[in-house]
């Protein structure tokens, strides 16, 4: 192994969950090396955001994207017979290049929620450490039961193959 995959290797982070001691907070991190404003970018811009939010082989597909305090990202994650779930995230507070607040919840394609389905209110801080960045998400569902419910559906699983496009795309 040479000295540039070696180094490569070592700034390469895994994704760690940790689950908070009232089980209804969800904190996930991940360290990129990339600058923050790039990170930052993949995340608050809808082609940028399309690339890799879905995990392969699905897509991600924006029908209405807004990013700023009030506005909105409305889509779907699309499989590769068609089938469609869609998602909402609505947001409430952003502080550029360092964190965005919003509302995720499930929703149908006409962006009515989903009272079955779990919402959460989510958290992005973006960290700068040196040239890479730390991004840190916390998501707080309103029961222990709640975030059970995101983690048997593989939110887990799924976050981690799409921030692992993200770091390929970086």
């Amino acid at each position: 192994m040479n000295c540039l995959q070696k180094k490569k290797e070592l700034d390469v982070n895994e994704t760690k969950f940790t689950i908070s001691d009232d089980r209804k907070t969800l904190f996930v991190e991940r360290k990129f090396d990339a600058p923050v404003s790039k990170v930052w970018d993949f995340w608050t811009e809808q082609e940028l955001l399309e690339q890799w939010w879905a995990p392969l082989p699905w897509k991600a597909v924006t029908k209405s994207f807004e990013f700023g305090e009030g506005g909105h990202w409305h889509y779907a994650m699309t499989g590769p017979e068609g089938e469609q779930h869609w998602g909402w995230m609505g947001y409430l507070h952003i502080d550029p290049q360092k964190n965005f607040r919003g509302n995720d919840l499930f929703c149908d394609e006409a962006g009515t929620v989903d009272r079955n389905l779990p919402t959460a209110d989510w958290h992005n801080e973006f960290i700068e450490d040196g040239n890479a960045t730390l991004v840190k998400v916390t998501t707080t569902y309103n029961s222990p039961d709640e975030l059970n419910k995101v983690i048997e559906m593989g939110m887990k699983e799924g976050l981690t193959m799409t921030l692992n496009q993200l770091e390929e795309l970086l």
